[in-house]
């Protein structure tokens, strides 16, 4: 059967009500991607990993140590699941499906509205793959070659490229010639130019 085509975007989600129903190992690598995202957690689930346990102590998430149950929904963006139980995993969906909820059940692609990509971070640069659940594998396997292709290096010109578009912006060029400005500063040439001169500044340092 022919995946569905996803529509790939990126996601604000400060203080976005986002609920994650299990608190294992799995659960806790999904919450901590929403709390680095800025997201408002609440978990549910009896018992919990010591990481979660000393989040929700330092108040970084709510837990509600009990079983899942479907008003957990109300208000959500999105929910994420991540629990040994098949049937669990089967009505959290159709809840979150009949409430419009965005959910995503770990590993079980039929159950997912999204995914989660495999992803390079540099900085504010992101690159993230999908393989709309057909190959983790080869996501994973794209992305190390891609971080090999954008090192750490980019986290810094990325920083200067910021700081260029504000100046930029803060003129009254003609915006046809400041978007070639923009264009010229992100070229491969000044990708160049600024790793020479990261170069030098280190030898001189």
């Amino acid at each position: 059967m022919k995946p569905a085509k996803l529509f790939p975007m990126f996601l604000k989600l400060s203080a976005r009500p986002c609920l994650v129903v299990g608190a294992g190992t799995i659960a806790e690598s999904k919450i901590a991607s929403l709390l680095e995202a800025g997201g408002r957690v609440r978990v549910v689930a009896p018992e919990a990993t010591p990481q979660v346990r000393s989040w929700a102590h330092s108040n970084s998430i709510e837990w509600h140590q009990r079983p899942f149950q479907p008003d957990d929904l109300k208000g959500m963006f999105l929910v994420v699941a991540a629990t040994s139980s098949t049937d669990l995993h089967e009505r959290i969906f159709a809840q979150a499906t009949q409430r419009g909820v965005l959910c995503n059940i770990v590993d079980v692609p039929p159950l997912c509205d999204f995914y989660y990509p495999s992803v390079v971070q540099r900085g504010a640069l992101q690159i993230a793959i999908s393989t709309a659940g057909q190959s983790p594998a080869l996501a994973q396997r794209l992305r190390k070659q891609l971080e090999d292709q954008f090192g750490p290096e980019y986290e810094e010109w990325l920083a200067q490229l910021g700081e260029l578009r504000d100046k930029l912006f803060s003129t009254n060029l003609d915006p046809e010639e400041r978007k070639r400005l923009l264009h010229q500063d992100a070229s491969e040439e000044a990708f160049e130019e600024f790793l020479r001169n990261r170069r030098h500044s280190n030898r001189s340092g």
